[in-house]
């Protein structure tokens, strides 16, 4: 089976002050289509600059990260975007839902980006299938957390994106609405055969996931279930 996301040694560093920090060094991972990869680690360990590289919004210092075949470095700005814009769906853990949208409105915003005609009634079918059909209309300041976070991932899926990245999607709702986002999360990537690289600190999360990484001293490991 041909990954359709790969990294490849992939190294990438900060200055800090005099000091040059190596954030991850030579890491290499991928990813099947329609697969479940969990991605743990401590605060600080660099879980969020490599959520980064794979949605192309930084670059490695060094190696490769490719999705689909391509190279994402080697694209121009406008090359990334647009492939985030239809190959990828993010679901952060804050939401960052455009405050003085709809529902209906943040979720066919990627559409009306790309041009799509139809958006409104995507986005729409998009709202049903989490639920929010009766929330179309309402702004996120009328919404839990919890139908936030429901929004923010029917914009993200609304694209079926060849890849979903989420970063710890349930980290601001309680124990039942958080485990009632990630059921809708996994459910969904299940029925449309979505790549999800989730990551989190919760390990029982990442043991409903196929695979298991663990990022540390800024390489990946294998973590049993």
């Amino acid at each position: 089976m041909n990954p359709i996301l790969k990294v490849h040694r992939a190294c990438k560093c900060f200055q800090q002050g005099n000091h040059r920090v190596e954030v991850l060094e030579h890491l290499s991972m991928q990813a099947n289509a329609g697969e479940k990869l969990a991605i743990l680690g401590p605060s600080g360990c660099g879980k969020s600059t490599l959520l980064s590289l794979l949605a192309g919004l930084d670059k490695p210092d060094v190696g490769t990260v490719e999705l689909e075949g391509k190279n994402l470095a080697k694209l121009s700005e406008d090359e990334r975007s647009r492939l985030r814009s239809e190959k990828i769906g993010i679901v952060f853990q804050q939401y960052h839902l455009m405050r003085n949208l709809t529902a209906i409105e943040n979720v066919g915003l990627p559409m009306e980006i790309l041009g799509l005609a139809d958006y409104a009634e995507r986005a729409r079918m998009a709202l049903k299938e989490v639920g929010l059909s009766h929330r179309v209309a309402h702004f996120p300041s009328e919404m839990s957390g919890g139908e936030c976070q429901r929004v923010a991932i029917a914009r993200a899926l609304v694209t079926r994106p060849s890849l979903v990245l989420a970063d710890e999607p349930s980290g601001n709702l309680d124990q039942k609405t958080g485990d009632e986002v990630m059921d809708l999360l996994f459910n969904l990537c299940t029925e449309h055969r979505l790549t999800l690289v989730l990551v989190t600190h919760n390990r029982e999360l990442a043991k409903r996931c196929d695979r298991a990484l663990l990022l540390k001293d800024g390489a990946l490991t294998k973590l049993g279930k």
